[in-house]
């Protein structure tokens, strides 16, 4: 399987592994990257030798969400529309099941990617949260979506409406992933249940996976045409010019409500 500069592919024993690879950017998600990212999972779903994927971030952190430089340029509706929505894979409907291996930081886009994964690893230091409220923008990649449907209301209002960051041992008790792990041992643990999962019948995977997911998947069908509606009317509202202004700048914003 072909990689690209921007995402990493590699195969092995049925497990693919698939490393986000903008280090230097934290992994944010430009334009490019949702391209191939598409490309990739295209790719995985119709290749008969993989029947389980692990997705990781190269360098220090798993993802910092959208890539805001490229939001700026007015490059907002490529990242966040077209196939599959943000980034070419959060409202992807995949027979193969996705784990997420998360170390540093899981934020924005970054943490709703994760929240499209079927399982999700993470290291003892990672941090997660939806601090879109901070730009004037809402978790419009199925962040206010899923949270509704796996937490009780009140942890899902308390995540969407401070933007704060949470650690892993929060993400677990509130049943958000499935294991913490030292750092060291991230990527093994998340391949181990990778392997085990690929010896498992793969139309047993394909069919158990599409059952677990059909009742989000009815219910999000109208929810996602609602987050669309509301996620375009703030991107081209004062509040989010400002709140990315003042992120660069490092200062607090001055909201006008408009």
């Amino acid at each position: 399987m072909i990689s690209s500069d921007l995402v990493r592919v590699e195969v092995s024993g049925g497990v693919a592994s698939v490393v986000l690879n903008r280090p230097e950017q934290r992994n944010a998600i430009n334009p490019e990257m949702v391209t191939a990212l598409r490309a990739t999972f295209d790719r995985i779903e119709a290749d008969p030798d993989v029947r389980v994927t692990v997705l990781s971030g190269a360098g220090p952190v798993f993802c910092a969400g959208m890539d805001l430089k490229s939001f700026t340029k007015g490059e907002a509706d490529a990242i966040l529309n077209g196939p599959h929505r943000f980034a070419g894979f959060v409202a992807r409907e995949r027979r193969k099941p996705v784990i997420a291996a998360v170390h540093g930081a899981a934020l924005a886009g970054g943490f709703e990617i994760m929240l499209a994964c079927d399982l999700v690893v993470a290291t003892q230091e990672a941090v997660f949260g939806l601090p879109e409220v901070k730009l004037g923008l809402i978790a419009g990649g199925g962040g206010a979506i899923r949270l509704a449907q796996r937490i009780p209301r009140v942890l899902a209002n308390e995540l969407l409406l401070t933007g704060k960051t949470y650690p892993a041992s929060e993400m677990l008790r509130w049943g958000l992933i499935n294991q913490v792990v030292a750092a060291q041992d991230l990527v093994e643990t998340a391949l181990g249940l990778a392997r085990e999962i690929a010896q498992n019948a793969p139309q047993s995977i394909t069919e158990s996976l599409a059952l677990s997911d059909q009742m989000f998947r009815s219910e999000e069908a109208s929810l996602w045409q609602a987050n669309d509606r509301s996620l375009q009317a703030l991107s081209r509202s004062q509040d989010v010019a400002e709140g990315i202004a003042a992120f660069f700048e490092k200062r607090p914003p001055n909201w006008s409500g408009t």
